[in-house]
């Protein structure tokens, strides 16, 4: 990795990224919070603050703090009212004829595209389906070209042209076809080195960096890649000012590439490129992408709606006014993760999930005295209406919701599948509480852990094994089986590193304004604070365990044993946490970035001319 680190320690070789992730999965594996050992971990820690992980902690008993600590969230800037004032006039029944026309249109352009001995056109087409947002309507199509692709003599051993062997490459891997990153070595010098005659072809410099973030551990060639399209990339900025439309797709890249890139904001983003391009747009493509991103804008306004009604019925407005009322907000994870129209149950399920854990986190990290939090914890792992005796009583109606919606999940999928799930549910909320106890106490015993401890506990802490598990259930709907309960946890790997992505961007996000109020140390933190670095350093470092997580999630999800489905919701669950926190806290302080986000997504359409 080319990162800078401090002299004093983070130098060593021992201190890199990739060292200290390869040490945390070797000694804790991604399942490593095992609902029995947590809690019998958890029950020899009862009423106690622990100040460490390891063996040899230091136990201390710190009574709970004189008054209660409050965040000072801003109140929800969605309303019920504005809510319920969302409309649109595209709706399916009114497009529906217009919409199949187009699609026919577009499928036949990749039929014929794929017969043509041109690699490059046919590749560029598959780009922009993709990035438009609408390649789930043509996966048939897609791996059918590609298939003939491959066939064909225009393959990537004989071309020579680096923006054309870039795109194919990056097709497809995102496609889950195996190539080897080797046949980027003709584009190399005797040195290794790319050669410098490539450092003027924008174009391919530009498809070679966004190549190089598909690349897995080990791939020395596409880190090459990416030091030397970004350093070319930079330079070029310069000299590519009268092409506003090329100079804004490097801007973008460079900022952040496709692959981390939150799929529905790209497709919005791509039309407004795709339709400057004069000479090699396809019309009915361009049409299909607006219309479709309307229809599909539809869909998500009878979401929110629903789920407007289910959140003022809750009532944690008043009833837990210290948490951040957040439900558009919680709304756009749900998007991120399953943003296709078909997985409505799934957006609408998985925000409701989203909600009480962002109450249940706000009780842990800000609210809650330590021996309340120990009741909570104790509750949770009963998993009975009986346990709501021993809770204060603010959090009586938390705890409800929580038990409601996790038997009702598993109630409708026994009914509808004959299967039990409520183990797999109530684990990941028993995972996922203890998580935040670990984090309570080291708030209270004034602790600030190292980083490999932190990261330990705060892969789980930040909801994306909880999260992973409930979109599954909720995406599988009649097919859902025992078998593919048992192929889920083919995934467990992938959901640890795409868990551990939204950890840490959370936190490179978030540090800020949760140190300055006094929350449990995070990531930067930890690290500068066991390393003795600067904030900027710690910064730099964090983005160098961002980077190996992709890698590994790159590799994790090319392997044939992971259901798909698993692999796009993770991978899309780190590129939402991307998104949200690209800006700063897109969650806690959701009135810039956030809002014109969701105004985008949900509220204003397309226009069609």
């Amino acid at each position: 990795m080319n990162l800078v680190f401090s002299s004093s320690s983070s130098s060593s070789s021992s201190s890199s990224p990739s060292v200290l992730l390869r040490k945390l999965t070797r000694t804790s594996h991604p399942r490593m919070l095992v609902p029995a050992l947590l809690v019998q971990a958890y029950q020899t820690r009862r009423g106690q603050a622990i100040v460490s992980n390891s063996s040899s902690s230091k136990v201390i008993d710190h009574p709970p703090a004189a008054q209660r600590r409050l965040a000072q969230y801003h109140p929800t800037i969605w309303g019920p009212d504005l809510i319920d004032s969302f409309t649109t006039h595209y709706t399916h029944e009114s497009h529906a004829t217009r919409w199949e026309g187009l699609k026919q249109n577009v499928a036949k352009a990749l039929v014929a595209s794929s017969t043509k001995d041109d690699a490059c056109s046919i590749l560029k087409l598959i780009a922009s389906v993709q990035r438009l947002g609408v390649a789930y309507h043509f996966r048939k199509e897609i791996q059918a070209a590609l298939v003939t692709l491959l066939s064909s003599t225009s393959t990537l051993s004989t071309t020579n042209d680096l923006h054309t062997a870039a795109l194919q490459f990056q097709i497809l891997r995102e496609n889950g076809i195996s190539v080897s990153s080797d046949l980027f070595n003709k584009f190399r010098s005797g040195e290794g080195s790319f050669k410098d005659s490539l450092s003027n072809d924008v174009e391919g410099l530009l498809s070679l960096y966004e190549a190089s973030h598909l690349g897995m551990p080990g791939e020395d060639v596409l880190e090459e890649a990416k030091r030397f399209s970004s350093k070319n990339l930079k330079q070029s900025m310069a000299t590519i000012l009268n092409d506003d439309n090329l100079l804004k797709q490097v801007e973008q890249s460079l900022q952040s590439p496709v692959h981390w890139r939150m799929p529905r904001i790209e497709a919005l983003n791509f039309i407004d490129i795709y339709q400057i391009r004069d000479d090699s747009k396809n019309l009915a493509l361009l049409e299909l992408a607006k219309l479709d991103y309307n229809l599909v804008q539809s869909v998500y306004q009878i979401e929110i709606k629903e789920l407007s009604r289910w959140w003022r019925e809750l009532d944690f407005k008043s009833k837990a006014s210290f948490s951040r009322d957040r439900l558009m907000e919680n709304y756009l994870w749900a998007m991120g993760i399953s943003h296709e129209p078909q997985f409505s149950e799934c957006r609408i399920g998985l925000t409701k999930f989203v909600c009480i854990l962002t109450v249940i986190d706000d009780m842990y990290d800000v609210y809650g005295f330590l021996d309340e939090l120990e009741c909570f914890t104790d509750a949770v792992i009963q998993w009975n209406m009986e346990a709501t005796e021993e809770l204060p009583e603010y959090m009586k109606p938390i705890y409800v919701a929580m038990l409601e919606f996790g038997n009702e999940l598993a109630d409708n999928i026994f009914t509808n599948n004959g299967l039990n799930t409520l183990p797999y549910i109530k684990n990941e909320w028993v995972n996922l509480c203890t998580a935040y106890m670990v984090e309570a106490r080291w708030f209270y015993g004034r602790y600030t852990p190292t980083l490999e401890e932190y990261l330990k506990n705060s892969w789980t802490s930040v909801g994306g094994p909880g999260a992973m598990l409930h979109a599954y259930l909720l995406t599988q709907g009649s097919q859902l089986t025992k078998a593919s309960l048992e192929s889920y946890n083919h995934g467990s790997q992938l959901i640890y590193w795409a868990s551990l992505m939204t950890r840490l961007s959370d936190d490179l996000g978030t540090s800020k304004a949760e140190g300055e109020r006094g929350d449990v140390a995070k990531s930067i933190q930890c690290y500068m604070e066991e390393k003795g670095v600067s904030e900027e350093e710690a910064q730099d470092y964090i983005k160098g365990l961002i980077s190996y997580s992709w890698k590994k999630m790159n590799q994790e999800s090319a392997k044939p044993s992971i259901p798909k489905s698993i692999v796009n919701m993770c991978l899309n669950m780190a590129r939402t946490a991307h998104c949200i926190f690209e800006h700063g806290d897109g969650i806690g302080n959701s009135i810039g970035v956030t809002k014109d986000r969701l105004i985008s997504l949900i509220a204003n359409p397309i226009p069609l001319r």
